[in-house]
């Protein structure tokens, strides 16, 4: 809201005074939701108000956004009508937000009123969206022709931040609604850790990311590089923190339990606990792959709709270049990243891999349709043998099955299917940036095929980590803290249908806010691609004219 009136100017066209009217409608939205708060606050219930007010400020703003800025060329006055509606929604919205988190923290049971209010206010949001911020920056030292797609490229990644925070915003409701347990239990590990976040972090990009947006021109170079370099490094010390309280969860150390309630006794080994390093490296190279797959695809995207600019053959290259160095790491990481997982969780490893008995000389399974009930794969394609030799790297090594580990084992279908779907789509992803590599070697222009492949390639980053996120969250059940606190122990007393209404409306909102993206995504590009080519009529009709003269 607050960037609300450079949208409306520089992607919308309006003029002065009527670019200001978005923030104007979200600012008054604000004041009347902040007057009728409280009255809304006794008449919802804290948990509903935020909840109806993520909906409505969510969803309808997200939709707006979307309906009206590919409309604003052709119907300026409906479409400015669109997005007023949208800040006015994302006004009332988020208006009664905050007073309703402190309502509901000062009442947390089991948790001084101070403390819950300060958890409140720290809880942050951030993506691992790094990509775009070092490919500007890259572009600032460079004469490449790649600093001409910066404009481009910073768009994309203002609208993928934005996202980020409004998607994970469920994140902060969840521990209070869903798993009070939660911080009840292991809140003196998780509470500092997410402060933690916020504090070095979250307000640093918070700060430096209005500067890298709409500062150039505005500041010094050396004052945009810096707030480049900082943006880069408040998303990557986000990834930081929240990864080692993930892993934390995954494989707890560092601590005692007192009367039921963990305290820390080495912050070092809490932060650094067995599966951090390898989930940290494994996470920022899947962030890396997903934008490098990003920058091809919507390159190549570009490309077909006739743009054969410098700056396209530019991003294309890079962007397929980094795919390609990054996938075989991240492959060899990710193998680390198992013998990891088979030495600390062993159910996990076991339900991947779909081995349901203990045994020896055990075979890679390629594919098989595991039956809980009979405990045993359908229809299943193994390598005689592989499993064994790539987990313990002896041909006749044993790995011990599902059935090991009684009723603390997770669901197997979910996460055998999760993990071959990861492994698939990043096979994919090796393939295709190797032959992309070769087919554009030298200054080749990329063919009709190989931009097509590209551009329905450029979301399959998210393909694989979405996949790879459920093998790691689902693999750790019954454990919501492996071996410390079982999910059920920790979740809410909330009736099962209030829980299914919520999903279900969370599932809804995420599927609009995903369709709003893809679409303004593939539009941005599109606009550019169509921008490009009215350059380039320009310079034609420029040089006939010299010509003539």
């Amino acid at each position: 809201s607050d960037w609300s009136a450079i949208l409306l100017r520089d992607e919308m066209g309006y003029g002065k005074g009527i670019y200001a009217s978005a923030f104007a409608s979200f600012a008054l939205a604000m004041i009347v939701s902040r007057f009728l708060g409280d009255r809304a606050l006794d008449y919802f219930g804290p948990a509903r108000l935020v909840k109806l007010g993520g909906y409505i400020g969510g969803s309808i703003w997200g939709a707006a956004l979307a309906i009206s800025i590919p409309m604003s060329d052709a119907y300026p006055i409906p479409a400015l009508i669109i997005v007023n509606i949208g800040f006015i929604a994302a006004g009332l919205g988020i208006g009664p937000m905050f007073p309703a988190f402190i309502l509901a923290a000062s009442k947390t049971p089991g948790i001084a009123p101070a403390v819950a209010i300060s958890r409140v206010g720290v809880i942050g949001i951030a993506g691992f969206f790094f990509g775009p911020t070092i490919t500007g920056l890259i572009a600032e030292y460079t004469n490449l022709s790649i600093g001409m797609a910066y404009q481009f490229w910073i768009k994309i990644f203002a609208l993928t931040f934005a996202i980020g925070a409004v998607s994970g915003i469920t994140m902060s409701f969840q521990f209070g609604t869903n798993w009070p347990g939660f911080m009840n239990t292991v809140g003196n590990v998780a509470g500092p850790l997410l402060a933690y976040e916020v504090l070095t972090a979250f307000f640093l990009e918070a700060t430096m990311l209005g500067i890298m947006l709409f500062g150039r021109g505005r500041v010094s170079e050396w004052v945009h590089t810096l707030a480049t370099w900082l943006v880069a490094f408040g998303t990557t010390a986000s990834a930081f923190w929240i990864l080692a309280l993930d892993s934390w969860m995954q494989t707890p150390s560092g601590f005692e339990m007192i009367d039921g309630k963990a305290y820390v006794l080495s912050w070092f080994d809490v932060i650094f606990n067995p599966s951090f390093p390898f989930r940290m490296i494994h996470m920022l190279l899947a962030s890396g792959l997903t934008v490098a797959f990003l920058v091809a695809g919507l390159s190549a995207f570009r490309w077909l709709k006739g743009d054969r600019s410098q700056e396209i053959q530019a991003t294309l290259r890079v962007g397929v270049w980094v795919a390609a160095v990054l996938i075989p790491v991240q492959i060899l990481v990710g193998d680390l990243h198992g013998l990891n997982t088979l030495a600390h969780q062993p159910a996990k490893l076991a339900a991947m891999e779909g081995i349901w008995h203990t045994e020896k000389g055990v075979g890679a399974v390629l594919f098989a349709i595991p039956d809980a009930e009979t405990q045993s794969n359908h229809y299943e394609i193994a390598i005689p043998k592989l499993a064994s030799l790539y987990l313990t790297h002896d041909i006749n090594g044993e790995i011990k099955g599902v059935s090991a580990f009684g009723e603390d084992h997770p669901p197997v279908g979910p996460v055998f299917w999760a993990f071959r779907i990861m492994v698939g789509v990043g096979l994919l992803m090796l393939g295709v940036s190797w032959w992309s590599v070769r087919q554009l070697r030298g200054q080749a222009p990329p063919s009709t095929y190989l931009a097509k492949g590209l551009a329905l390639m450029s979301f399959a980053g998210w393909f694989a980590v979405v996949p790879g996120w459920y093998v790691t969250e689902i693999g750790r059940q019954p454990w919501l803290v492996y071996g410390v606190l079982r999910t059920a122990d920790a979740a809410s007393d909330v009736a099962t249908g209030n829980i299914a209404a919520s999903l279900a409306m969370y599932l809804v909102l995420y599927a609009v806010l995903l369709a709003a993206y893809v679409t303004t995504v593939f539009y941005l590009a599109k606009k550019a691609a169509m921008d490009a080519l009215d350059d380039a009529d320009d310079i034609g009709d420029l040089d006939g004219e010299l010509s003539h003269a």
